[in-house]
């Protein structure tokens, strides 16, 4: 039978609470005739539900990093909490009664193969493009881009003092005009606009923030503008139309899939994973949660993200994430175009704990210094498309007051003053917290080094610290 630990289903669950609801089913004896082949390869039992029938739930575990969870119940969550109990049931070592796999299951197994099958084929083979198509679909992208350069050029024409003045529905509709050209990207900096606008009109004393806010939208959108015209006619006067390695891509709304990244050779293989940070946003803009996870790659040094995005309309329907202490080895790990701290997604990974010799390593994996990472940083700042944030893990010499703010300082005397993101909200508020942590040099600390236009001075958000005996973390 699969080794199952508790992080492994923490990993499948689709949020938290539906994992806590499959433990108390099984804690309260709610399974009954467990059963697996005599390879373990699929386990499976009943499971009483609200009903007289009880449920039929089963696991196949042929490929052990994505099990397939099947349950006769209605619920729409996968696994659902019959499925994760049945894990939890595994987890604790009782005893499955060994017999033949049941018709039903052999056949759910043998369509499963087939389908896994055809994928494979399926992405073997070279995609045929619609040429048509994308062609009509450029040509309208460019349409989108000339409407949106006016407005911008007509707005910073006027001057910024005007935006408190301006109707913020001309940006909403432009916004749902861009979206018929297919500029999601550009359709959704539109509607932070508009957002910035009506906060302006709602609380003058505030607009210089307010106004700072609108000229980097403005910037950005004017720079994304001009770099994806250039971009885009040429793709259409070359009749290239497949997916390249451009943040542009992205920025125009493109949604990447794992099997164009893999086809574009943005892959990184046996990789290492331990999580750094996680923290959830809301997006008040596209109406979702984001749940995002910092990743520190343990051979090559790389600090990345994951983004999960969940809908408000959906939040049951779409899988959560949540903070991770165990490491991951991933096969095949999908980098998203960019510079960085990328993007990270990956289809199957094993879990297990941290060694002690892993993580006494993690703090040598941070920068030189604190010189070297502002000038990373910098760089990165310069780049319209990138954000005005950069996640690092730098060296801990000591910790301080300087003029009553708090100051780190590296081995080699550079320093750098501590303070939260204003744009992270109250919630992320984590800096004050370093003062409960015995913060001792050969540690390191990791958070997000960005530019503060209040003082114009660059500072560090700490998110957690990395001992050579643990990672301590100030948010989640």
């Amino acid at each position: 039978m699969m080794e199952v630990t508790e992080q492994f289903i923490l990993l499948q669950a689709p949020n938290p609470a539906a994992a806590e609801n499959g433990r108390k089913l099984w804690k309260k004896g709610s399974f009954s005739g467990l059963c697996q082949t005599e390879d373990g390869a699929v386990c499976w039992g009943e499971c009483a539900g609200s009903g007289k029938t009880p449920y039929r739930v089963s696991i196949d575990w042929t490929n052990a990093q994505a099990p397939v969870c099947r349950c006769s119940c209605p619920s729409r969550q996968f696994p659902c909490k019959h499925a994760l109990g049945l894990m939890f049931g595994m987890l604790e070592k009782s005893p499955f009664a060994v017999e033949a796999l049941p018709q039903e299951l052999a056949e759910k197994q043998a369509k499963q193969a087939a389908r896994a099958a055809k994928k494979a084929q399926t992405a073997a083979k070279p995609k045929k493009t619609n040429t048509a198509a994308q062609k009509k679909k450029l040509s309208r992208q460019l349409e989108g881009l000339d409407m949106a350069e006016k407005m911008i050029g007509d707005l910073l024409t006027a001057g910024a003092g005007t935006l408190a003045g301006a109707s913020a529905q001309s940006y909403d509709k432009l916004a749902k005009d861009l979206g018929s050209c297919y500029l999601t990207g550009l359709q959704a900096s539109f509607a932070r606009l508009a957002l910035t606008v009506r906060e302006i009109q709602k609380a003058p004393q505030g607009a210089q923030r307010g106004y700072a806010q609108a000229l980097n939208i403005l910037v950005a959108l004017r720079s994304t503008i001009k770099k994806s015209r250039v971009f885009l006619q040429e793709k259409l006067d070359a009749g290239a139309y497949s997916a390249e390695d451009t943040l542009l891509f992205e920025a125009l709304g493109g949604v990447w899939k794992l099997e164009d990244l893999r086809a574009i050779g943005s892959v990184r293989e046996n990789a290492r994973l331990v999580q750094l940070s996680f923290d959830v946003s809301l997006d008040p803009v596209k109406k979702e949660y984001v749940e995002r996870g910092w990743w520190l790659d343990l051979d090559t040094g790389c600090i990345d993200q994951t983004l999960n995005y969940r809908p408000l309309k959906a939040l049951k329907y779409v899988k959560g994430e949540d903070s991770c202490f165990a490491l991951l080895e991933v096969p095949l790990l999908c980098l998203y175009p960019g510079e960085g701290n990328r993007r990270i997604r990956w289809e199957s990974c094993a879990s297990r704990p941290v060694t002690p010799q892993e993580q006494a390593a993690l703090p040598a994996l941070a920068q030189p210094g604190l010189a070297q990472a502002v000038k990373l940083a910098k760089g990165q700042f310069k780049n319209t498309l990138l954000p005005k944030y950069m996640a690092v893990l730098v060296p801990v010499g000591r910790l301080g007051q300087v003029d009553g703010a708090l100051v780190l300082e590296d081995p080699a005397g550079e320093r750098l003053r501590l303070r939260d993101r204003a744009e992270d909200g109250p919630d992320h508020a984590c800096t004050a917290r370093l003062s409960m942590l015995d913060v001792r040099p050969g540690s390191a600390l990791f958070g997000l080094l960005f530019y503060d236009e209040s003082d114009r001075t660059i500072c560090l958000h700490p998110y957690s610290l990395v001992t050579p005996e643990q990672t301590a973390r100030l948010l989640f």
